[in-house]
């Protein structure tokens, strides 16, 4: 795939996520854009880089591990923001940057454990599972403040902010409905919890609901096939 192919897709989401930002008086560099790469190989990553991405998330740790070394040029941030095993923590300590998706103690544990044995600080999120979906990772949105609580505590984990996926549905209303109730989460949680280097994160939306969730308040999307096209499988 060319790195026009990307230029143009990337500049399209960019130009979304711009007309999102104003029409609700944000300002555009709020908004983190990561590029989601699953399934794609490093050249399709490299293709973005070149583009202009410098953020780039991936689902799964094996990736992640055999990604990563090959493909970690200036300036990127690197997001894990897949469901975690604790098994599969292992693959994460020097790979990646921020890690989405602390859905338990017990995965806060081994990430705090994992990171630490390497003398690592690794910026966390919490992931809320706010659809309420029985197929959607994360804690109740009631269970938001004990959670992030937990990792704040943590020695090695720096507690920034939530994540959650927005419900599997066509019914716009609904997905703005959920991202709302996010934003009122994410702000509980900062009062409550606060967040460390003062800046929550509200990871949220993606590729077909990226604009709603910046209208309600996300700062950081999660784009995959809008920039890198359909995935194989």
């Amino acid at each position: 795939m060319s790195t026009s192919t990307f230029e143009e897709r990337l500049s399209l989401v960019q130009e979304q996520v711009a007309s999102a930002a104003i029409r609700v008086g944000r300002a555009v560099d709020e908004i983190t854009l990561i590029g989601v790469s699953k399934r794609k190989p490093i050249a399709d990553m490299q293709f973005a880089y070149d583009a202009g991405l410098r953020d780039f998330g991936e689902n799964r740790a094996q990736e992640v591990r055999d990604k990563f070394p090959g493909f970690n040029p200036d300036g990127i941030t690197r997001h894990f923001i897949g469901h975690l095993q604790s098994n599969k923590v292992k693959y994460l300590p020097g790979k990646v940057d921020i890690i989405h998706t602390i859905d338990s103690t017990r995965i806060a544990d081994a990430v705090d454990t994992r990171f630490g044995n390497l003398d690592i600080k690794i910026p966390v999120l919490v992931e809320i599972n706010i659809s309420g979906e029985s197929n959607k990772e994360g804690v109740e949105p009631t269970e938001a403040i004990e959670l992030a609580s937990y990792c704040f505590e943590k020695p090695n984990l720096a507690f920034q902010g939530l994540m959650t996926i927005g419900p599997l549905t066509s019914d716009r209303d609904h997905i703005r409905q959920s991202f709302r109730e996010m934003k009122l989460i994410s702000d509980q949680v900062e009062r409550h919890v606060g967040i460390q280097d003062g800046f929550a994160i509200l990871s949220m939306g993606m590729s077909s609901d990226f604009e709603i969730a910046i209208e309600e308040g996300a700062t950081h999307i999660r784009v995959g096939t809008a920039i890198f096209g359909a995935r194989e499988y």
